[in-house]
């Protein structure tokens, strides 16, 4: 995303949000986060600048053996927080509460960096979202949907032996008779489009940006 267009101090804010997250200091993070929204910087721009580009290069620094598993638990709460912080300030004619997303990373499945910024996006577009955190079971999140009345029921995998849930949840939809209740959407970083297609979800988003993309097309 382009801030160039920005006044050099928005600019300096963001990149400064940005390195912050990067290095989950989360006291720098949180003090240039209460900057920002001072500063009236759109929080939208702030969710896909500053958090999104702060997500990628920490999965860069996870695939480079940089950062562990610890590092992306961190990350991922810090980045929830400061969304959840960003997200106030959005304009009340962004927030849609007609449509409810449940999301979650499927059993056996601990990875919550990208799972969090996906749901940061997805409220950033005005859904409402309900976080289910990790390694959640099909059937509490087929409960959970039931509970709240959703609309789509996100899924998300890091790890290859993860992906068969996403499956089994589907299954298990359609073997409640429930399954054209809901839209299922499905990620992560093993996740393909074509596997998507083969378990017969309704979605596939590659990161945070396409994810919200592809869940406002489903609604449109």
């Amino acid at each position: 995303m382009d801030i160039s267009n920005l006044p050099e101090e928005h600019q300096n804010l963001l990149e400064a949000l940005k390195k912050a997250i990067i290095e989950i200091d989360e006291q720098s993070a949180k003090q240039i986060t209460a900057a920002i929204a001072e500063a009236k910087i759109d929080p939208n721009v702030a969710i896909k600048y500053a958090i999104a580009q702060g997500a990628a290069e920490i999965g860069e620094k996870f695939d480079n053996g940089t950062y562990f598993l610890p590092h992306l638990v961190m990350a991922g709460d810090l980045m929830d927080a400061i969304g959840r912080k960003l997200e106030k300030n959005l304009p009340k004619d962004r927030i849609q509460k007609k449509v409810v997303i449940i999301i979650g990373a499927v059993q056996g499945d601990m990875h919550s960096v990208g799972k969090n910024l996906v749901a940061t996006m997805l409220r950033s577009g005005g859904f409402e979202v309900y976080d289910m955190g990790v390694d959640v079971t099909s059937m509490a999140f087929i409960d959970k949907a039931k509970e709240i009345n959703a609309d789509m029921i996100a899924l998300s995998s890091l790890l290859t032996t993860t992906m068969p849930y996403q499956k089994e949840i589907i299954e298990d939809l359609k073997a409640m008779g429930i399954r054209n209740k809901y839209k299922v959407m499905v990620g992560g970083g093993p996740v393909t489009e074509k596997f998507a297609k083969e378990i017969g979800a309704d979605g596939y988003g590659k990161d945070a940006i396409e994810a919200l993309e592809v869940a406002k097309k489903l609604f449109s």
